[in-house]
């Protein structure tokens, strides 16, 4: 049989991520500075460890309910209730049903299986084949995939040079078909933390056209003194912008969140989504029947994590970050993080290179970095990730800002 025949073309329009085969060639190398991975690189917080270590011993390791176990749900809505104002109505649904009786005012709340996965639930619940999303140019690499995936057409809005989403560049992009905006806040590639102003304004815009807002927060925790600002709804208390932080916000805006980048569980696979009971339902519905549920004893470990204070280690990584900025700013443009830990840096015109010819001649230099064409329809800037080793950190900035002063 030739297998190959019966591949989709669904599969066949999605590329192996640039990102793997960056890290396909630099297992080719001997000790490598490896700026190309994005994930933390402090060990679990032993609390989390213990918590999720009791679960499994304590039997912890069959199906849960779909939506999450009932504690974890109930922190969750906790933390919504004291951090944005919501008031989430976290009930389970009828059995079987992937209906419920909760209140539909009151948002929904879910757990899920990273927060990749509650994204891809809520593409597949929301649209139909030729229905539109729009997020910005740069992106998180699996955007473009799993609206594919439904069929559906992502549409690319250009943020260069600032790389921010604003109202004013996506409502050129919204048509009869438009049917979301994907916010990324603060982002992967390049670590941009969205303003109160910017998040309101798509806030609006959204609510006048009709259309879902979802806000992809995964790095909320990951955001610096320096880019927080004041709450609209605590003033004088600085938290992380969001589209979430206004009154009747939920009824326009999908939440999602997570726990691994912010407490380095990257490989549990949870995450959570809040808004709209009527999403929320159908979320729920769809993961029934393809994750079933986020993994049981690790949902425990969850609740652990949300009493662990993180300030330390985004401190520390606030520190890498001004690192990064002292040697590249002076030779090239690079907007300073605000959130999260990737820089998304240019490479210098008068090098008269793309990004990913940078990016090899930086492999033959032992630096692992990302070329930007992995994020962007654009081939000038490369990733850099400060999660990584102070020796891969400090060397591998040494070799970049040598490159680029030449």
């Amino acid at each position: 049989m030739d297998a190959s025949r019966l591949i989709s073309q669904r599969a066949r329009a999605i590329n192996a991520s640039g990102i793997r085969k960056v890290f396909d060639l630099g297992a080719k190398l001997k000790d490598p500075f490896n700026l190309s991975i994005g994930q933390p690189d402090f060990p679990v917080p032993e609390p989390i460890r213990r918590a999720a270590v009791h679960a499994i011993e304590t039997n912890h390791n069959g199906y849960t309910v779909t939506q999450g176990i009932a504690p974890l749900r109930e922190r969750l809505a906790a933390h919504l209730k004291r951090d944005l104002g919501w008031d989430c109505d976290n009930r389970p649904l009828a059995a079987g049903t992937g209906t419920g009786g909760g209140d539909p005012s009151r948002p929904g709340l879910t757990v899920t299986s990273g927060t990749s996965g509650a994204l891809l639930l809520a593409f597949l619940a929301i649209l139909n084949p030729g229905d539109e999303v729009i997020f910005g140019d740069p992106y998180f690499v699996m955007y473009p995939h799993i609206a594919r995936m439904a069929d559906a057409k992502p549409v690319l809005c250009d943020t260069y040079p600032d790389l921010r989403l604003t109202a004013a560049r996506a409502e050129k992009l919204i048509t009869p078909k438009t049917k979301m905006v994907l916010l990324n806040t603060p982002s992967n590639p390049a670590g941009v933390v969205a303003t109160n102003k910017e998040c309101r304004d798509l806030l609006d815009l959204c609510r006048s056209k009709g259309i879902l807002l979802i806000s992809d927060e995964i790095y909320d925790e990951f955001t610096y003194d320096d880019a927080r600002e004041s709450s609209p709804l605590e003033p004088g208390v600085r938290r992380c912008p969001s589209p979430g932080r206004y009154p009747g916000a939920a009824e326009t805006v999908l939440l999602v969140r997570g726990f691994g980048k912010t407490y380095g569980v990257t490989g549990w696979r949870l995450g959570y989504a809040a808004g709209p009971r009527a999403i929320i339902e159908e979320m729920n519905k769809l993961q029934q029947y393809t994750f079933v549920c986020a993994p049981a004893p690790l949902q425990h470990g969850a609740i652990a994590a949300l009493d662990y204070d993180m300030t330390e280690h985004i401190s520390a990584y606030k520190a890498r970050r001004d690192k990064v900025m002292e040697a590249l700013s002076p030779v090239t443009e690079v907007i300073s993080p605000g959130g999260a830990f990737y820089a998304f840096v240019k490479v210098p015109e008068k090098m008269g290179m793309t990004a990913t010819q940078f990016v090899t001649a930086a492999l033959e230099k032992n630096v692992l970095v990302i070329p930007g064409n992995v994020f962007s329809a654009r081939d000038t800037h490369f990733r850099l990730s400060y999660a990584a080793s102070e020796r891969s950190l400090s060397g591998g900035l040494e070799v970049l800002a040598e490159m680029m002063k030449g």
